[in-house]
This record gives structure tokens, C-alpha cells and sequence, in this order.
């Protein structure tokens, strides 16, 4: 599950949802766990996961304009316990982000926003950037942004699944700037092939929910989301 879809709600809140709808994965925002926590905190926070069958299995999205903020933010995952960063640097910060994948030995998956913003619009664009990077920089391939800038992420996750190494799961209503996100399965995306992509190359990570419909009360959208998600992986297994 993406934080960024309880962005109204608090951590006991989150993961009385998340036990409910049997989704054993957060990947961790800084609402429900702050960047400047300390120990303590931070075992605090993993003990209340614990309790729920829940695990941290990432930070962010994290979005970096400065070298200080890249560095806060790789240190944060290391006191968190995570190996994998969900971050949005700025374009020129790269090579600085590269000298810290190599230092901490992190994985680091930009986020892809689609067309409502300037930086990374969609996994072309991240491929782009990356390709000739160190191999731990990839793409959290977040497919309603990737659609919603007129992209197949069916197609993209086919050409790029070497380097994928987070997925936000959701459906939107269109291919361009005025799609919005809907629950999975009320959409145009094809949900059975992209599931099928996923066995093809090989996934290996994670597909973490990010509702963003209806986001005062998202519960009722959460639930048929992850039963259609779940309900195409049985229906497409041979």
C-alpha cells in the first residue's frame, strides 16, 4: 500500500485498514513516520506495524530539490531499516543521487507524476534520465500517471522491467491531463495484461495500492481496488 493514500488519516487508522483488507506492505510517508524521527520513534513505529502483520518495506515518495535533502533523505532510510527509496530529485541532482545509491547501496525508484507536473512525467522520461546511471536507480512506475501522460504501462513495464523496482497500482479515466483516478477495474487501463506483464518479465516487487479517489473517505474504493487487483491475478493464473 502507497501512504500517500491515507495522507488524511493516522498511522492506526492506516493500519486498521490495511488489516482489514489483508495488505501486509507500506511503503512509508513522512506524514505517518517524520524524516527527523530517531530511534526510538522509529521502533515504536515498526512495533505497531508488527502488531498488525504489516511491514515498511520502503520510504517515500521523498522529493528532493537540494543535495542537504538527498542526504537527509538516505539517511532516514537507513535509520528506518529500508533498502529502497522512492524519490523525486530534481533532474540535476542525479549524478549526487548516484554517489549515494553507491555509498549506502540503496535502491532508488523515481516516481513518475504523469502530466500535472514538469519532472517525470512518465517512465520514458525516468528511462531516459537513469539508463546510464547505476543500475540500482530505476522507476516506481506508477501506472494512472504513466496512462495520464498518454503511455502504455503494459508496454513500459515490458521495455523497462530491469529497472521497475516499485509499482503504484490505480485506474484512471483517460489518457490525458483531464483522467482521473477511479477505482481499479472503472477505467481505461488494462488491468489483466498488466497483470500478465507482471508473471512475463518477472516481477518481483511490490504493486502497492495508491487510491486517490474520494480521499476523505477512500475506504469503500480501497477494498473493491485491491478485490478487482486480486481478483484478476486468479482469474489470469494458468
Amino acid at each position: 500500500m502507497a501512504g500517500y493514500t491515507f495522507v488524511k488519516f493516522d498511522l492506526d487508522k492506516t493500519l486498521e485498514t490495511m488489516q482489514k483488507a489483508d495488505v501486509r506492505y507500506l511503503c512509508i510517508k513522512d506524514f505517518h513516520l517524520p524524516l527527523k524521527s530517531n530511534e526510538d520513534e522509529i521502533a515504536a513505529f515498526h512495533a505497531k506495524l508488527a502488531s498488525k502483520g504489516v511491514k515498511g518495506y520502503a520510504v517515500g515518495p521523498i522529493y528532493m530539490r537540494s543535495e542537504a535533502e538527498i542526504d537527509n533523505a538516505f539517511q532516514y532510510a537507513k535509520r528506518v531499516g529500508v533498502n529502497m527509496i522512492v524519490g523525486v530529485p530534481d533532474y540535476e541532482l542525479l549524478p549526487y543521487v548516484e554517489k549515494k545509491v553507491k555509498e549506502y547501496g540503496f535502491h532508488y525508484a523515481i516516481h513518475l507524476h504523469g502530466p500535472d507536473m514538469p519532472l517525470y512525467p512518465d517512465a520514458d522520461d525516468v528511462w531516459n534520465n537513469v539508463k546510464n546511471l547505476d543500475p540500482r536507480i530505476g522507476i516506481c512506475l506508477d501506472i494512472g500517471h504513466d496512462t495520464r501522460n498518454g503511455k502504455n504501462p503494459v508496454k513500459d513495464l515490458k521495455k523497462y522491467h530491469s529497472r521497475v523496482f516499485d509499482i503504484h497500482i490505480k485506474d484512471v479515466t483517460g489518457t490525458t491531463k483531464a483522467g482521473y483516478s477511479v477505482e481499479i477495474g472503472r477505467g481505461v487501463i488494462d488491468i489483466p495484461a498488466f497483470v500478465k506483464m507482471l508473471r512475463k518479465v518477472g516481477y518481483t516487487g511490490v504493486c502497492s495500492l495508491e487510491h486517490e479517489r474520494n480521499m476523505d473517505d477512500p475506504f469503500m474504493g480501497i477494498a473493491e481496488s485491491i478485490g478487482y487487483f486480486r481478483g484478476v491475478i486468479a482469474a489470469t493464473q494458468k
